[in-house]
């Protein structure tokens, strides 16, 4: 399996080059260009997931749909789409709803996340397929129940997770 590379980027989403996926989470970690998706069905409620204990990083904790980084030859959408159809089993039409900077330690791996985050969002009514290596487990929740979740166990939720929900928040 080739070693992946994701796409380095500035502070304003200008392309400056290319690392190692892996190594750009370690040592501070470095500004990478990423993705978080946020899929809704019909009664508004969001596809949650478990990240499996296998993931390299935040390991076990819920988050949103799906998160990824694009390739190096790929666009912000068909990487996202890709890692859907990989983690879920589903593709659908996405669409863009907002753009921001975050930064966030995992204190169990040392790894670091420092992305420029592209927040997605698309509507699906139909059974996900999660992918048990990617997934450990999967709910539909509404936006209450996640804030209140979020506001009695915010340790259980990765931590780019409520910063971008935030802005899907704002967005709707």
């Amino acid at each position: 399996m080739a070693t992946e590379h994701v796409i380095l980027v500035d502070e304003a989403d200008h392309e400056i080059g290319h690392a190692e996926k892996l190594a750009v989470h370690e040592h501070g970690g470095r500004l990478h260009r990423a993705f978080s998706i946020f899929v809704f069905d019909h009664s508004n409620r969001l596809l949650l997931q478990k990240r499996a204990d296998c993931k390299y990083h935040f390991a076990g904790l819920w988050s949103n749909t799906c998160c990824g980084h694009p390739r190096p030859d790929e666009t912000v959408l068909s990487a996202a789409a890709r890692r859907l159809r990989e983690e879920f089993g589903f593709t659908v039409s996405l669409n863009r709803a907002a753009q921001l900077v975050y930064r966030a330690e995992d204190p169990a791996s040392g790894l670091t996340e420092h992305e420029y985050l592209h927040v997605l969002s698309a509507r699906f009514d139909a059974a996900p397929c999660p992918d048990p290596n990617e997934i450990s487990d999967h709910k539909w929740a509404t936006l209450d129940e996640i804030h209140r979740e979020l506001n009695a166990t915010p340790d259980r939720f990765t931590p780019w997770f409520p910063i971008a929900l935030a802005a899907v928040d704002r967005n709707d």
